[in-house]
Parts: structure tokens; sequence; C-alpha cells
């Protein structure tokens, strides 16, 4: 099973997956997006497309529930990938050493991100660098 190309089935691209508990229950999470934003029928496409399919072929041996969402506009980059999905988006990193950055991402390339500081420069951090990043919204009045 193509998680990536059963998104695209359902017009939608894969951001992520998860599996967690809570509340002593197993939760398997798809997180999905588009240009636009993700709405309620979009995750709803996609849970009719996978459903019939995890029927058959189950992806854990446990019982578990899933949920289908967007991964939200405030959301962790974890990978490189997931920063080159956010290009254009404004992120607020801790570095290695301890170093609060935040910027704009304007692009990645192999290892390397690169960043609009507020100083309007550019900077370039390589990804291994990185303790946390995380996307975030500046809401103006």
């Amino acid at each position: 099973m193509n998680l990536e190309a059963l998104c695209k089935e359902a017009g939608v691209k894969l951001y992520d997956t998860e599996l967690t508990k809570e509340n002593g229950k197993k939760i398997y999470r798809i997180f999905i997006f588009k240009d636009g934003g993700v709405n309620l029928d979009d995750c709803a496409r996609l849970s009719e497309i996978l459903s019939p399919i995890f029927d058959v072929e189950d992806p854990f041996d446990e019982e578990y529930f899933l949920e289908i969402s967007s991964p939200g506009l405030e959301r962790k980059l974890q990978t490189l990938d997931h920063f080159s999905k956010s290009i254009g988006e404004k992120v607020k990193i801790s570095t290695k050493d301890n170093e609060k950055i935040q910027g704009e991402i304007l692009a990645v390339k192999d290892s390397c991100i690169f960043l609009r500081t507020g100083q309007a420069q550019t900077i370039s951090l390589e990804f291994h660098n990185i303790k946390k990043a995380k996307t975030f919204v500046e809401w103006k009045n």
C-alpha cells in the first residue's frame, strides 16, 4: 500500500503519520495538506478510500482508531521534507547550541535550510544542528 499515492487519489498530499496512545487507545493519525487548506470533505474522502483497504491490509496488529486531519497552521517540523513543504512560512527554531532563530523558510537544499530573518538577512542552517522547529502564525490586528 502506497499511502502517498492514495492521498493523491483523494486530491491531497501526505504530510506525516503518527501512531500514538491516548486514554489507553491507539490512534493512527494521518496528516494531510493541500494548497488552499484541508477541509472536512478532504478528510472524509481519504477516510473512504483508506477504510476498505485497511480492512484487508491492516497496517497494525492491534485495534486502533484512524484519524485524518490537517497538521495545523502551527506545527512541528521534524524532517527535511517538513521544511520543504513549509517554504514561505514563518518558523521558530532552537539550535543544538541553544540559539533561538525566527524567520521565513526560503528554500531547502540538500541538508541546508535557508531563512530570511527579521533583519531581512538570509541565513542558512544545517538540518542536523536544529534541535526543535515549529511554524507559527503572526496574528495582526
